[in-house]
């Protein structure tokens, strides 16, 4: 019944005319939107965003013309996909809202794949992750369970039931991330289309576009045309492990349909699967407020695949431009009253041998021996310790390390310190951080771009998940030892190239101006939820309420 007078008392205030001030003039009121519409562009750095810029034409310049905050930032370290989206509807960082990476390891875990994947529920049995990069993924159910707090749309939703709470995505942990637990519709790509959740039906809508896919996608398709102003970085670069990239245009051979996640087209489809819903479910035109959240994950897989320095990316950067106008005209024509909100959950770096050639000699692919398997190995031997199982246990060479569950706690303090000072003293890297010591630190406080290495780690360390110890590598090394798995560069450091994105909020209300001081990701749900009447306690969220009118409309009143 408090909820039912809350909502009937808010759409009141919604239709409330603008009020005079004492001198007569009108008094700008909060925008108050039927649609949010929340955008993460994978891997789109600040450093893309500031590069492309002024080359923007279509959507990404409509972004540009409302509340621009250049230097937002994914506060933690471990700065890959599923943190990274953990981070942008919720408010909290990622450790608190226990992602703490993509993939983490749990040696309690009942199966034989201790490998835990962020949007994954191990608790059913026979599933099995497997890994990312293999061929033919494990076989496991896609969930938020492992997200520990709720989404702005998961806090919509308790106070306005009616209210729709939407999300889309490339990728399963980009929606589900974004979207949280109670979702009305949520959809990811899989093999040659769109899915759900375990159990749910695909909606009309998503059948007909997944039909549509389908008839496309194996077939040959032609070279995008190349923008004058990619032509300087139309040039192949030669790749330790055999390939080179720097002068791809997209073009499919018949069947290739495997790399079609890999180009702009696949930006589009998603944009195609989004628009699909706001029509079907007529998103933003009710009574209630809605939430879309889109996810896109071209830019991601261009910048794993090409780098972010080639033909490959500027091409990628002229199509996500195009289709965001695509998106933006399809909502204008509905008559929706729309605030559309755009970030990254991380950055990137460009490939190294690309860096090299620019000056860069500290860029550098990592060493293959840095790795648990083999630092583990070397414990062993130093230490005279008997038998075979492995003594430490990671999922990737940086990033949380685990101590075998076997070993008493003498030897465990033993080749914790060993491991600890052998990574140490490796050139690539950087730290080693005790997992004692984060979960004893405070949450960190004041400007995001001072914090500490310690403090960044702290950012993303959950108690219950994180590493007996995190390694994090030196500026500039890619974790990638070749380009064997058909990746050449990536992201997941604690540095500013992986941690700095843009924050653009855009409304037909709001004046355009720019803040150029550091705010983080986590600002960005408080920011939302008080121009839509959602209360987040203030020691529910890491972030605060971020003014995007510029004082005019007091957004956060």
């Amino acid at each position: 019944m408090h909820a039912i007078k809350y909502i009937t008392a808010f759409l009141a205030f919604l239709a409330l005319p603008v009020s005079a001030n004492a001198e007569g003039q009108d008094e700008k009121k909060p925008v108050r939107p039927k649609l949010v519409v929340a955008i993460s562009v994978d891997q789109f750095s600040a450093n893309l965003f500031s590069e492309y810029r002024s080359s923007f034409t279509d959507g990404l310049k409509r972004l540009s013309g409302g509340a621009v905050f250049p230097s937002g930032y994914q506060s933690h370290a471990a700065t890959e996909t599923c943190p990274g989206h953990a981070t942008i509807m919720t408010g909290v960082h990622a450790g608190r809202a226990g992602i703490i990476a993509n993939n983490w390891i749990d040696l309690d875990a009942k199966r034989e794949d201790k490998t835990i994947y962020c949007a994954e529920d191990e608790r059913i049995e026979g599933t099995s992750f497997g890994s990312i990069t293999a061929p033919t993924q494990g076989d496991y159910i896609a969930s938020a369970w492992h997200l520990l707090v709720p989404t702005l749309g998961d806090r919509l939703k308790k106070i306005s039931p009616d209210s729709r709470n939407v999300a889309v995505s490339g990728k399963d942990r980009g929606a589900l991330m974004m979207g949280g637990h109670d979702v009305d519709a949520i959809y990811w790509w899989k093999g040659k289309g769109f899915t759900t959740l375990n159990g749910r039906a695909i909606s009309p809508a998503i059948g007909a576009l997944n039909s549509g896919i389908a008839a496309k996608i194996d077939k040959a398709r032609a070279p995008y045309a190349i923008p004058s102003r990619c032509t300087a970085r139309n040039r192949a670069i030669a790749v330790k492990g055999g390939q080179s990239v720097g002068n791809y245009a997209f073009q499919r051979p018949e069947g290739a349909s495997r790399i079609f996640r890999a180009s702009p087209d696949f930006d589009g489809v998603t944009v195609n699967a989004a628009l699909a819903l706001v029509q079907s479910m007529k998103l933003g035109q009710g009574e209630a407020v809605d939430i879309l959240s889109l996810s896109l994950s071209a830019t991601d897989y261009i910048g794993h695949a090409f780098g972010t320095g080639g033909v490959e990316m500027c091409i990628q950067m002229n199509e996500l431009d195009r289709n965001l106008g695509i998106l933006f005209r399809a909502l204008d024509t509905q008559n929706i009253d729309y605030i559309a909100m755009l970030t990254s959950d991380h950055g990137g770096h460009d490939l190294p041998e690309r860096l090299q050639e620019q000056g860069l000699p500290q860029a550098q692919r990592i060493d293959p021996k840095l790795n648990a398997k083999h630092i583990g190995a070397q414990i062993r031997k130093t230490l005279a310790l008997p038998g075979e199982e492995p003594l430490l246990h990671a999922d990737s060479p940086f990033g949380d390390y685990y101590l075998s569950l076997s070993l008493d706690a003498q030897t465990k303090a033993k080749v914790k310190a060993e491991a600890m000072k052998l990574l140490t003293n490796h050139p690539q890297v950087h730290a080693v951080l005790d997992g004692a010591i984060l979960a004893a630190m405070p949450m960190p406080q004041g400007p995001v771009e001072e914090w500490t290495i310690a403090e960044r780690a702290r950012a993303s360390y959950h108690a219950d998940r994180s590493g007996d110890f995190i390694v994090l590598l030196n500026k500039a090394v890619t974790p990638i030892a070749n380009s064997g798995l058909g990746y050449v560069a990536t992201h997941g450091s604690p540095w500013e190239y992986d941690r700095r994105v843009p924050m653009l909020f855009w409304h037909k209300g709001i004046t355009h101006f720019e803040q150029p001081s550091s705010v983080k990701t986590v600002d960005i749900a408080p920011t939302l939820a008080a121009l839509i009447g959602v209360d987040i306690p203030a020691d529910e969220t890491d972030g605060r309420c971020l003014d995007i009118d510029g004082g005019a409309g007091n957004s956060c009143d």
